[in-house]
């Protein structure tokens, strides 16, 4: 059953058309991944998706509901988080002061503390570094900390944008153990990644985007062994 549904989507940026009427869509459960190159429209789907750009046209179904035109800050509430490309945390507040604003919709005192665990499970430097203040942290330790904030909502759907980008091979490697360990848990993820072949190596299926139109669909693993997808985005 689709958990997401995108339906006939446009977006433009002033005259330059950024997405071409792309439909797709991600079953409760999986991991999907759009690959593309940079400035193939995969950020902007994302922003789209999650109401923080205007569309053009087109559809966006969550869950069953029309959320084409729901503010963005209420989605949230209904189980669509999103780690935005960059992770836009809050710098001058501290690791858990983070973690507590990631769970500004609920109300339930003991889930949150079990959900900060949690988070804490999932990355022990966290627990670690809940005192300081997150704009001091790493690059690395930046990303984890944008994932779990997102998680503290206990999201149906989580969009990843790049969450690899600036990253270490080893923080590279951790944050998808995550990524597959947060979907394994029931989870439905929504992938960005320019890391085409981590990426596909954990999806379901995925798609390609081109210039804003999406070209190729296919499993992870058709895609992993897909001759015109290696020479384009696999190096070979």
């Amino acid at each position: 059953m689709a958990l997401l549904e995108v339906k006939n989507l446009e977006v433009s940026y002033g005259l330059i058309k950024a997405v071409k009427g792309i439909s797709f869509e991600v079953n409760a459960g999986e991991i999907v991944t759009l690959i593309g190159a940079n400035g193939a429209g995969k950020t902007t789907i994302m922003h789209a998706i999650n109401n923080l750009i205007g569309k053009d046209s087109g559809k966006v179904i969550f869950d069953g509901k029309d959320i084409t035109g729901t503010a963005a800050h209420k989605l949230v509430k209904i189980g669509l988080a999103q780690v935005p490309e960059g992770r836009r945390i809050f710098n001058e507040l501290t690791v858990y002061e983070n973690l507590r604003m990631g769970y500004y919709s609920k109300s339930d005192k003991v889930r949150f503390q079990e959900k900060i665990e949690e988070m804490y499970s999932y990355f022990p430097i966290l627990k670690e570094r809940k005192d300081q203040i997150a704009g001091t942290l790493s690059g690395g330790e930046q990303q984890m900390l944008a994932m779990s904030r997102a998680l503290m909502s206990d999201p149906k759907l989580l969009l990843l944008d790049e969450p690899s980008m600036g990253l270490s091979p080893l923080y590279v490697n951790n944050v998808f153990e995550i990524i597959k360990k947060v979907n394994g848990l029931g989870t439905t993820i929504l992938l960005v990644e320019q890391n085409a072949k981590k990426a596909l190596s954990i999806a379901d299926r995925a798609y390609v985007l081109e210039i804003g139109k999406i070209t190729v669909s296919g499993t992870g693993n058709e895609m992993l062994n897909n001759d015109d997808i290696k020479k384009a985005y696999l190096g070979g």
